[in-house]
């Protein structure tokens, strides 16, 4: 089973916080899987344009500017589980099936 960590520094003009929200920029959860997705192809070698997204978690916001760690390990069932962690803390989780 393949596994690998992947660095990630949310850039501070990241377009998706143009509006998310006023006064307190937060990372839009999307952004979060999309860049979990990206990682997935980077880890399989191949597109990831099939998967489903089949569980996530949110536990905490990711701000700009923010250095995040993306932990990605294969499963026995070809899926992809995830960890997202912040300054060592556990910010998102979950995991990527492959789409029917």
């Amino acid at each position: 089973m393949r596994r690998a960590d992947f660095e990630w520094i949310v850039a501070a003009g990241h377009p998706a916080f143009s509006g998310h929200f006023p006064g307190r920029p937060i990372v839009p959860g999307v952004v979060l899987l999309d860049r979990a997705l990206h990682f997935a192809e980077t880890l399989l070698g191949r597109p990831a344009v099939a998967w489903e997204i089949a569980q996530t978690k949110f536990f905490s916001p990711v701000g700009p500017g923010q250095a995040l760690t993306f932990q990605l390990h294969e499963r026995p069932d070809a899926s992809i589980a995830f960890s997202v962690l912040a300054d060592g803390r556990e910010v998102a989780a979950g995991h990527l099936k492959p789409g029917r």
